[in-house]
């Protein structure tokens, strides 16, 4: 028996309202390009709507005309979505709350997730959103995944509760002096300030 190896998410599918409300939030709320439509083609009275997350993936959403929005917070239970994630630059971070309030869309406040921070509101059709903006960026090379794994065992080996900033920056001197090579044979920390 072998894995069926993954790399990456390919596309994300919604089940939207309207085709206009589709837009109006992900494009209109959170600036995705909308950038491809066609039938569905296991569906044709649903439309299916394309926009670019930023990452060059897709989310994708299928609308009908006779669809019509609903805010009650989308089911939590087992095997159903609990929120969805997307990724913000600090300096986008530190504006949501007030372009939120400026729509009139409740949210959390700013959450503060030790290696990374993060808002919640809910989408016009009750799906919870989070927003969430690293607090790290990793050594050239080195993927996001690889970062938290060193935070995360670093974290553990230190008996702490959860990953703070202090395991990220010990992380991420851990693996620069795995992947990136130097001309000194000794590499520890050093105080060239001492008299």
């Amino acid at each position: 028996m072998r894995k069926i190896q993954t790399q990456g998410i390919h596309h994300i599918t919604l089940v939207g309202a309207d085709r206009q409300t589709s837009i109006d939030f992900w494009e209109g709320v959170l600036g995705m390009p909308f950038v491809f439509e066609q039938p569905n083609l296991d569906d044709p009275n649903q439309s299916h709507l394309y926009f670019d997350p930023g990452d060059g993936r897709l989310i994708t959403i299928f609308t009908n005309e006779d669809r019509k929005p609903d805010a009650e917070p989308a089911p939590q239970d087992i095997g159903c979505v609990h929120h969805m994630a997307l990724n913000v630059s600090q300096a986008t971070f530190r504006q949501i709350a007030e372009r939120l309030e400026e729509r009139g869309v409740q949210h959390s406040g700013p959450k503060d997730r030790g290696f990374m921070d993060s808002i919640y509101f809910r989408d016009p059709l009750g799906l919870l959103i989070e927003l969430a903006s690293y607090r790290f960026e990793p050594p050239a090379g080195v993927a996001m995944g690889q970062v938290m794994l060193e935070a995360h065992r670093l974290r553990v080996a230190r008996g702490d509760y959860n990953i703070q900033e202090i395991h990220l920056a010990d992380a991420i001197e851990n693996l620069t002096q795995k992947t990136q090579q130097s001309l000194s044979e000794d590499r520890s920390a050093r105080n060239p300030y001492q008299s």
